[in-house]
């Protein structure tokens, strides 16, 4: 582990211990360094990592602050790299589906067994966000309430692992609903036919149908990957049709 990783840890620990609340400035570069018993090139390599991920936030004059909880470091530590790597290579996005397909379908199965009423309402109230930002446009917080739908799924299993799994992906989550978004939502024909996946899965769970509840949601998940292939296919096409007609 490299030593900015260590002070990083470290520094985690310090918080955690000393119950620093969101808001809350840190103790000074000096200080911090007798504390953790690093050096201070390897206390501000790790001070700039928390901040570029937003765990921590720098203000000129003032100090450094606590924005993010250590209880939430872990998940943007995995995010991060995962959404550089979809960046890098699109063909990643497949891969976040088949793990999503893996454990939703599990949280949809959980769900249709143990959700309350008040997790149904949940869920529903997501499927409703989702219909009125796409209705007015905001696909930005479409894709916020798609997440949520799917989240407050996982909720409703009362499973604390798979509750955790799918909070601490909850971001890249998000980020992958956006990309498949911004191919798959583009013709409203598409669009009806995933409100109504969502809605399937939505009324398996209310009726207490668990392989109902699994199937809908991974056939949902696997349309959207065939979707967003055949878009990516015909967009090849149509680039190397291009490249031909400028020959």
């Amino acid at each position: 582990m490299k030593v900015s990783d260590q002070a990083v840890q470290k520094l985690r620990l310090l918080i955690e211990q000393h119950r620093i609340q969101v808001g809350e400035r840190l103790p000074a570069e000096r200080k911090l360094c007798e504390q953790l018993g690093v050096s201070r090139s390897s206390l501000r390599e790790a001070i700039q990592q928390l901040i570029s991920m937003g765990m921590l936030v720098s203000k000129a004059g003032s100090g450094t602050f606590l924005q993010q909880l250590p209880s939430n470091w872990s998940n943007h530590q995995i995010v991060e790299p995962l959404s550089n790597l979809i960046d890098q290579d699109p063909a990643y996005r497949f891969d976040v589906q088949e793990a999503r397909s893996l454990l939703e379908g599990g949280t949809a199965w959980y769900a249709a067994q143990r959700a309350t009423a008040e997790d149904i309402e949940n869920i529903r109230q997501c499927y409703e966000q989702i219909a009125h930002f796409q209705s007015i446009g905001d696909d930005v917080q479409a894709a916020k309430a798609d997440a949520g739908f799917h989240l407050a799924i996982a909720e409703a299993s009362h499973n604390l692992v798979l509750i955790q799994m799918m909070r601490g992906l909850f971001d890249l989550l998000q980020y992958n609903v956006v990309l498949g978004r911004r191919k798959v939502y583009t013709e409203a024909r598409t669009y009806d036919q995933l409100r109504d996946q969502h809605f399937n899965v939505m009324d398996a769970i209310e009726r207490r149908d668990p392989e109902a509840a699994r199937n809908a949601v991974c056939g949902h998940i696997e349309f959207v990957v065939q979707q967003v292939r055949m878009i990516d296919e015909e967009e090849a096409r149509r680039q190397r049709s291009s490249r031909l007609n400028r020959t």
